[in-house]
């Protein structure tokens, strides 16, 4: 009320005073060109006749039925997928069973996204596998780089229960006295005494600890041959940061050489700066240790189901709920022919540099093979999701 009276006792001060003396004409004032504000991404979903999924006619269909059948299972309670899921368990075992079945069911929908450079109907397409490394349950020379399960003083805060737009949003952080601070970068972990006896094996190569942080999940072969898989149980908040893109960016590599086999190549090569190079990436994953099961049987994404190799994808799940099938359309990498890499796949799984859509990480499996193409892939390529018919599409 104070700042509202003060405000107009002064206009009736200005308004008596213009009575008593006509002032100088003002200057002309020529106005700023206004900046433009970019505008943000907007992501749609266009319909799409089955007949313009290239390949869709062709793919081995039965290749991804378990996959797709093993995402139901997660789905099967949610309105929109328990018709469809429900109607999945008696298609036969065959090629023209399941397409039948998906085109009598599901409506194909090409994502594009909307932004200030126009249209675009394609996305990056990468490729990530599940690592098979060395490790030890304790320290030596040889196995020096740890991972770590959550320490107890990250905290996770859920905003929903603030801000209810923001669903499924959250942040993580750290006490200080009574105040919420952003948790520790990975340039800063040796400074928490929380992580102390967190360990859960060392590896024997810092760069191939750093790179099961990229993945999620992974295998680890023990002294003595026995096997242990880790999986992705928390991160410290910080968003991820290429370091491929970071020696782009310092001049030490071309955007053509930034593949792991050149960024591997290089680190051998500098072993100086190898600290500087991964402390370029602020994101740090934590782990926990996983039932084996049977090693023929991919990693849990995380829709919580075994990943399919060449079946299963890593999206953004603002975009693509997890569990949806999807249609790609792409390029394998160099190191498989550039042959086209047209098939149904599953989104069952996200990744901290999958962000935004059309945008895809494909899986490639498990070891040195799937390695060398998931190092290899990225292309550029289009998502269809096959959503279940007359139920409202992601975001709408």
């Amino acid at each position: 009320m104070m700042r509202a009276w003060g405000l107009r006792t002064a206009m009736v001060l200005v308004l008596a005073l213009a009575g008593c003396a006509a002032p100088p004409p003002p200057a002309p004032v020529t106005p700023a060109p206004a900046t433009p504000v970019p505008r943000a991404p907007v992501v749609s979903y266009e319909p799409a006749a089955w007949s313009a999924l290239p390949g869709w006619r062709t793919d081995e269909l039965a290749a991804a039925w378990p996959a797709f059948l093993a995402s139901c299972k997660a789905l099967r309670s949610r309105p929109q997928w328990s018709a469809p899921c429900a109607q999945a368990l008696a298609v036969p075992a065959g090629p023209r069973a399941i397409r039948e079945y998906f085109e009598r069911h599901f409506q194909p929908w090409r994502i594009v996204r909307n932004d200030a450079a126009g249209r675009a109907d394609q996305g990056l397409i990468t490729g990530y596998f599940e690592p098979l490394l060395k490790g030890s349950r304790h320290p030596s020379a040889r196995y020096t780089a740890p991972l770590y399960s959550p320490p107890p003083d990250l905290l996770t805060v859920d905003l929903s229960s603030l801000y209810p737009e923001l669903a499924g949003k959250r942040v993580r952080g750290r006490l200080q006295g009574s105040t919420v601070v952003p948790y520790y970068t990975r340039a800063q972990l040796a400074q928490d005494p929380a992580l102390k006896g967190r360990e859960i094996i060392w590896i024997d190569n810092a760069l191939d600890a750093f790179m099961l942080e990229v993945q999620g999940s992974g295998k680890v072969q023990l002294p003595d041959g026995s096997m242990i898989r880790v999986e992705y149980a928390d991160q410290n908040g910080h968003p991820y940061h290429s370091i491929g893109r970071y020696l782009v960016s310092r001049g030490a590599l071309t955007v053509q050489q930034a593949t792991m086999p050149g960024i591997r190549a290089w680190l051998e090569a500098h072993p100086e700066r190898l600290e500087e190079v991964l402390d370029a990436n602020p994101s740090v994953v934590f782990f926990k240790e996983a039932p084996l099961g049977d090693p023929g049987v991919g990693p849990r994404g995380a829709q919580g189901v075994a990943l399919t190799a060449g079946r299963s994808i890593a999206v953004d799940p603002v975009y693509v709920p997890l569990g949806t099938p999807v249609f790609l359309s792409t390029m394998l990498p160099p190191g498989a022919g550039g042959k086209p890499l047209q098939r149904l796949v599953m989104a069952q799984d996200t990744g901290g540099a999958i962000a935004g859509a059309p945008r895809a990480d494909f899986f490639f499996g498990t070891g040195a093979g799937a390695a060398r193409l998931a190092g290899q892939m990225r292309e550029q390529g289009a998502l269809w999701v096959l959503w279940p018919k007359d139920a409202p599409l992601p975001r709408q």
